[in-house]
């Protein structure tokens, strides 16, 4: 039985039903022509979601992707370093003292996996202080995502691949040279690592752009989108608040008849409350301009680890 065939047959009501309800439709709105816009929250690269999202991206059905700083590095970190990850399955029970001899070990833990920090952050850093180095020189800048890219497409690290490049949607993205945003990089190990040398004065702050230079693009980009655009947020935070942004931008501050996102879905554990952007209601969303009132709207309230791979399976139908 397919994934698709499996959902329809078994998933009927609440949570359940709302996945087969967005799914269907998604597919619906794939299939006659339109694209997806996904955004990526929480530790999904940690998670592995690049065995089922690099398939989405080779198909063609995704748009561009938005991103959190960690999310970008932690795909390549897999990818490089996943020999020496550890799985913790008793996880909740560990004690900060636990935690603190994962830390002596150079173990840092997302939840049940530790990432190795010598056999991940430092086999990425050297390469990224060279690509960081060279265009400091050479008084050029360029976004975040260009320099992993760039890494990536070099093949300088192919021959150090544990995972299966084929399950890294980063890499999957590189080769398609997809539309890539990364709002708050700095708020990553490699941003981190980006500001000490910038402090050191190895490397010019003005090496990498900011985030004004992504909404730039993003703004670009949105204008000349051939096709409809689907909103597909996976968790909340600023990796869905800063491109949802784009169509108010347009809008209302610069006046331009832009196309509001066509079709919205999130996938998430927030509950809706006072303030709370990441489990805010996709109605509160028409207010702000972003989708209007017959934008086809979906929640998933769930966990996105789960849920998007019978998401992205069912569209493929695998």
């Amino acid at each position: 039985m397919s994934i698709r065939a499996f959902v329809n047959e078994h998933y009927r009501h609440f949570n359940a039903g709302a996945l087969v309800s967005t799914a269907r439709s998604l597919t619906d709105f794939l299939e006659h022509g339109g694209r997806v816009f996904i955004t990526l929250a929480g530790a999904m690269s940690t998670a592995e979601l690049g065995r089922s999202l690099a398939p989405m991206i080779r198909a063609g059905h995704v748009a561009g992707i938005s991103c959190t700083g960690a999310n970008l590095e932690e795909d390549v970190f897999n990818l490089v370093a996943h020999d020496s990850y550890e799985l913790i399955e008793d996880w909740r029970s560990l004690s900060a003292a636990d935690d603190a001899a994962l830390l002596e070990r150079g173990l840092n833990r997302v939840t049940d996996t530790c990432i190795p920090e010598g056999e991940a952050f430092r086999k990425i850093e050297h390469h990224l202080i060279k690509r960081w180095t060279n265009a400091s020189e050479a008084d050029q800048s360029f976004l975040p995502h260009e320099y992993f890219y760039d890494l990536l497409k070099s093949g300088e690290l192919a021959d150090e691949y544990q995972a299966d490049p084929e399950a890294s949607w980063l890499l999957a993205a590189a080769e398609a040279d997809l539309p890539l945003f990364v709002p708050g990089w700095e708020d990553s190990t490699m941003g981190n690592i980006f500001a000490a040398r910038c402090i050191e004065g190895m490397v010019d702050q003005s090496s990498v752009a900011n985030g004004i230079a992504y909404m730039i693009r993003l703004a670009d980009w949105y204008q000349s989108a051939e096709t409809p655009l689907a909103f597909l947020q996976i968790g909340g935070g600023i990796a869905g608040d800063f491109p949802i942004c784009v169509v108010p931008m347009l809008n209302q501050d610069l006046e331009r008849n832009v196309p509001l996102w066509s079709w919205f879905a999130q996938i998430s554990e927030s509950s809706p409350s006072y303030g709370g952007y990441s489990g805010a209601p996709p109605n509160e969303k028409i207010t702000w301009g972003k989708v209007s009132i017959d934008t086809p709207k979906f929640v998933i309230e769930s966990d996105a680890s789960i849920v998007a791979p019978l998401l992205f399976g069912y569209v493929l139908n695998l």
